[in-house]
């Protein structure tokens, strides 16, 4: 990492997020993104109570530690009120829009995630979509939306994913399958003439 780049995590260390819950389906997602870098998150969750937004939060946030950046303000609604307190006693500020209000940054990411998973799912040969399914195209869109730089991020090469978690895009690992095609996958050595192999579509890219 050259001296530039450094300077340029140095003044971005001090992390603002926007998150918010988003339902596919009716499939609940806990959504965020931080403001300047843009890395975004998805989490499939159960519900909405205190418990299970704390611990969704604290993980994107540990995240976030584990490179030297201090997650120090969230932007949300009036949902996420009832974590203010929680939230403190990390050393995090909770910001909450007005009613009938949103925060633009998350809105903007939930937008731009749901139009691909929609582009996704019309691709697909199905009526119906399972739950498991409709997490892995987000986690999939996701994934790509960290992949390349941001044109308006810190920087103009290195993606938020490299930036976040340290991990840079690769052609062999990444690239070669897209999202449902057909692989076979290794079902394990046996003494019987069943088949060692069974079809299967490819849902995450190699080597994630």
């Amino acid at each position: 990492m050259d001296q530039n780049t450094r300077r340029i995590l140095e003044k971005y260390r001090d992390v603002t997020l926007a998150i918010n819950i988003m339902a596919i389906n009716k499939i609940p997602f806990m959504i965020t993104t931080s403001r300047n870098m843009h890395f975004g998150t998805a989490e499939l969750i159960h519900d909405k109570t205190k418990n299970t937004l704390m611990r969704s939060i604290q993980q994107v946030v540990r995240a976030y530690h584990a490179k030297g950046f201090k997650a120090c303000n969230i932007l949300a609604d009036g949902g996420f009120e009832c974590i203010r307190n929680d939230l403190a006693d990390l050393g995090i500020t909770l910001n909450v829009t007005s009613r009938n209000e949103h925060v633009p940054e998350v809105e903007r990411y939930i937008r731009t995630s749901k139009e691909r998973v929609r582009a996704i799912a019309s691709a697909l040969p199905l009526n119906k979509y399972p739950p498991r399914l409709i997490a892995e195209m987000l986690y999939n869109v996701i994934f790509w939306l960290n992949t390349f730089p941001h044109k308006d991020g810190v920087h103009a090469t290195i993606s938020p994913r490299t930036l976040i978690m340290g991990l840079a895009i690769d052609y062999h690992k990444h690239c070669k399958l897209a999202f449902r095609t057909h692989v076979q996958v290794h079902e394990g050595d046996n003494s019987t003439l069943r088949p060692r192999a069974s079809g299967a579509k490819a849902l995450q890219p190699i080597g994630k």
